[in-house]
């Protein structure tokens, strides 16, 4: 069954170009090492909700917008095989992630169920 690894980020939103850049390089490198696609969005109709929303989950602050994010993969094995190799990619270590913040990310594996 497919295998899907998501991610959401609160980014500043005066930094939503350089970020931009940024996840189309490291989309580049996902795809070069296996994975099958890639998809970064931003938000733009997710309001803070009353327990719980988007914003909420990484403690949107005011000039931030939050990033949705996604990679698909055969299994998890084939998530796992990838993610070591990207990880281990030596250009990871040349990228400019200064602005964002990591401790607010939230991230995660997950196997799909349904898939039309």
């Amino acid at each position: 069954m497919a295998y899907i690894d998501s991610y959401l980020l609160p980014v500043p939103t005066d930094k939503l170009e350089q970020y931009r850049a940024l996840a189309d390089q490291m989309a580049g490198l996902w795809i070069e090492h296996g994975a099958l696609s890639i998809t970064e969005a931003k938000a733009d109709d997710a309001p803070f909700g009353t327990l719980t929303s988007f914003p909420r989950a990484v403690q949107l602050a005011d000039g931030e917008t939050v990033i949705c994010a996604y990679a698909t993969y055969r299994d998890r094995a084939h998530r796992d095989a990838v993610v070591a190799l990207f990880m281990a990619d030596p250009r990871m270590k040349t990228m400019d992630m200064s602005f964002i913040d990591g401790k607010r990310m939230i991230w995660g594996g997950f196997e799909v169920i349904v898939h039309r």
